[in-house]
């Protein structure tokens, strides 16, 4: 073999050792894949020879570093091995520590494979690229790391759809960048944090179907792009805040099977709102007769409250109402006649005290 063919071959075994990923994030791979169990799609197959940035499935690499930056790992997936196998997917085992040694880690995605327990490892707080954590639909249980308001870089929290129980860590409003949090379906309890607020570049907070309890902080309005906040099914009591009423693109607001009590704040029947769900708390006094152009109601949900008086005559000055539901309060008096009622069944209206006229019995 001449020597110039020898150092070609050098040369070529140099940049493909140089382009591999380290030996370290490959160990830490290995370890991470020895926690967990996938019987049927095989999808750790390919996770074989020395460089685990090459047709390893749900590895994704930096380019310029050739270090692990992705993890993506779905078990509810449109993906060729999916579809061959004709069904979703299965995994047990847990979380391994290992995944704290991939310090490039930029996002996370370990997600609906139903049967992945333990916890959420402590040390995942010191991955300090990391933007996504995605855990959604297994059974992990345990409480979210306390340090978690460590990922400054965090722009999505996802870990609905398991058995986390425990308080929302104070931490957690240092997460500046964080854009989407949801927590829904878990095992939560405590309080939501006073200065939850410092959540700036907030958009969506999903938390419906925890134990969380204490009261809504007002300083919740104070998170500009907050469009989507569904505290429902939890142990919420306590006041309304008006301010709510007040943001400039909140379009969601789900506060349903809670105890919150008093009235509800005129503000939020004429704001950008257009999903208002109040159903199943202790809310009393009357329905604000505040209507006008601006209220437009996809959904207008308030029964099983303790609502009383009428229905107001301005709720026909709204722009649009799709589905509203006054049903188990103790409202009395005749339905207004002309839309939205003319398309609203006798269930929006029954279990009250007296309300009568189309589409109840005449007056």
């Amino acid at each position: 073999m001449g020597l110039g063919l020898v150092m070609i071959i050098v040369v070529a075994a140099t940049l493909a050792a140089a382009e591999a990923c380290p030996p370290s994030d490959r160990a830490a791979l290995m370890a991470f894949k020895a926690a967990l169990h996938e019987p049927h799609l095989g999808i750790f197959n390919s996770w074989t020879g020395t460089d685990c940035c090459k047709n390893w499935y749900g590895v994704s690499c930096d380019q310029g570093t050739r270090r692990v930056a992705d993890i993506n790992l779905r078990g509810e997936s449109e993906d060729p091995i999916f579809e061959r196998a004709h069904r979703t997917g299965y995994m047990t085992g847990y979380i391994s520590p290992a995944i704290c040694k991939l310090p490039r880690l930029s996002s996370v995605t370990i997600a609906d494979w139903k049967g992945i327990t333990g916890v959420i490892p402590q040390c995942i707080t010191a991955l300090p690229f990391l933007r996504i954590l995605d855990l959604i639909g297994n059974k992990i249980g345990g409480p979210i790391p306390v340090g978690i308001g460590r990922l400054r870089r965090l722009t999505v929290l996802n870990i609905a759809d398991n058995l986390i129980s425990g308080p929302i860590p104070a931490s957690i409003t240092n997460l500046s960048s964080l854009m989407h949090l949801d927590l829904r379906n878990n095992r939560i309890s405590g309080g939501l944090p006073r200065d939850f607020h410092r959540l700036g570049m907030l958009s969506r907070a999903l938390l419906s179907r925890n134990q969380i309890s204490g009261t809504i902080p007002p300083s919740i309005s104070s998170i500009y792009r907050l469009a989507d906040l569904d505290l429902s099914l939890n142990r919420l009591e306590g006041p309304i805040p008006e301010s709510l009423g007040k943001m400039a693109v909140l379009a969601t607001l789900n506060l349903d099977g809670n105890m919150v009590s008093g009235n509800i704040p005129a503000s939020l029947m004429n704001s950008a709102i257009g999903n208002l769900n109040l159903s199943r708390n202790k809310l009393e006094g009357r329905i604000p007769n505040v209507f006008g152009p601006r209220s437009y109601f996809t959904v207008l949900d308030l029964s099983y409250n303790k609502l009383t008086g009428p229905i107001p005559k301005s709720i026909s000055s709204a722009s649009y109402i799709g589905h509203m539901d006054l049903s188990h309060n103790q409202l009395c008096g005749p339905i207004p006649a002309g839309s939205p009622f003319d398309h609203l069944e006798a269930s929006s209206f029954t279990y009250n005290a007296c309300l009568c006229g189309k589409p109840l019995k005449a007056c």
